[in-house]
């Protein structure tokens, strides 16, 4: 192992704690770890393989994929370092001599191939994510890894596991709060984010559509505004009557206004919240106000599918319900469809006998109250919504890591 001084102790540490962030910091710790112990590959393993041999790894070395979240062939029933005590370094010649190492099919089929010979790991424990592999190896050419090796690599452990523990917990975070803002979008509810200043931080893509057409409402610069000047001066008190509250200088505000449309369309709906304030969270730019907007004229975002599996549909009786679900008659949804009146009240009966209801105003009901706008469909215009996590790109490589 190369000297470390104090100062480059507190830069790993800080590089560590640094990979709480996002996978490209982890990335960086690792590949400083892997300077470190002067070794070949550094790797975390994320996930255990289940049936197939594939296990989600992060690795530091000169590897195809390294410094990525990716899946590598991991042999997890043959290795040899299962079921060691967790927090606890240990090297191969505490699990085993060298010859007894040497003769492993695990070492003679997997990872010899990569030029792994010494090994030095940890199993760690993460509160509410199990057991992370963590492995340092070295080739047959180089040191074996020794005490003040193992010394180092335990008075790092807790650093690291603080760190994949922050990064647990932002991964679910981001996820949980992916999902929200996907359920949002397909509601159809356009939701805008504001400072204390009333600027745009933040908004979805019902919003931006909205936005765009500035029928009602509008982006001057980074500023929400209506399009009349008396529901301007109603939004902008709103605004500031939320941010009041924020700060604790008002007990209770108003907080719903109905905007008008030049177009003569139903006006808007908007609903104006403040955002809790975190204590130590201070400056500029601070999420302030969140700006919930829907509009009444504006067509559901239904997902066929969803319809189908939910109440039994056939598809043209699906097209029809979706038709009056977004509003239209009997007879402009059969002209949309291009089907003879006859033939829509037909399915229109089968549809009531599906969904036990018996006028056209009930159905829309149901319809709208259901949970088909919640599918994951193809039907949603928006340009950028956000994935939950993407699974990492699958790479075939003939790879392992001990």
């Amino acid at each position: 192992m190369s000297k470390l001084t104090l100062d480059d102790y507190d830069r790993l540490v800080s590089c560590i704690h640094d990979g709480g962030l996002d996978n490209g910091r982890l990335s960086e710790a690792l590949e400083e770890l892997r300077l470190l112990f002067q070794a070949n590959y550094v790797t975390l393993i994320l996930r255990i393989p289940g049936v197939e041999d594939v296990g989600l790894m992060l690795v530091a070395g000169n590897l195809e994929g390294s410094g990525q979240v990716t899946y590598f062939t991991y042999h997890q029933s043959d290795t040899p370092f299962c079921n060691q005590p967790a927090d606890t370094v240990f090297t191969v010649d505490d699990v085993m001599t060298q010859d007894e190492w040497r003769g492993s099919d695990y070492y003679r089929n997997h990872v010899c191939k990569q030029d792994v010979f010494h090994v030095m790991g940890a199993d760690i424990a993460i509160p509410e994510a199990g057991i992370l592999r963590f492995r340092i190896t070295r080739p047959e050419s180089a040191a074996p890894f020794g005490d003040q090796d193992k010394q180092v690599c335990q008075r790092l452990l807790p650093h690291l596991r603080r760190s994949l523990h922050v990064h647990n917990l932002l991964g679910k975070s981001e996820s949980l709060g992916s999902l929200y803002a996907q359920a949002i979008n397909r509601l159809s509810v356009a939701t805008i984010v504001l400072d204390e200043n009333g600027a745009v931080l933040q908004l979805n893509d019902v919003a931006r559509d909205l936005l765009e057409v500035a029928d009602g409402l509008k982006l001057v610069g980074s500023r929400l505004e209506a399009s009349y000047p008396s529901d301007n001066r109603e939004l902008h008190k709103l605004v500031r009557e939320a941010v009041d509250e924020r700060n604790g200088l008002v007990v209770e505000s108003r907080e719903a206004l109905s905007v008008a449309r030049p177009s003569g369309e139903v006006s808007l709906g908007v609903v104006v919240e403040p955002i809790p304030t975190m204590q130590w969270a201070e400056g500029k730019g601070q999420p302030a106000v969140v700006v919930y907007i829907r509009d009444a004229v504006g067509k559901s975002q239904v997902d066929n599918r969803v319809a189908k599996e939910l109440f039994s549909f056939t598809p043209a009786e699906t097209a029809l319900a979706l038709e009056l679900a977004n509003g239209l008659s009997l007879e402009e949804a059969a002209e949309n469809l291009g089907i003879m009146r006859n033939t829509a009240r037909a399915h229109l009966r089968s549809i009531f006998s599906k969904t036990g209801v018996r006028r056209q105003a009930e159905l829309v009901r149901v319809m709208l109250n259901s949970v088909v706008t919640l599918g994951r469909g193809g039907v949603s215009p928006f340009r950028n919504g956000n994935m939950v996590i993407p699974r990492p790109e699958l790479r075939p490589l003939r790879t392992a890591q001990s």
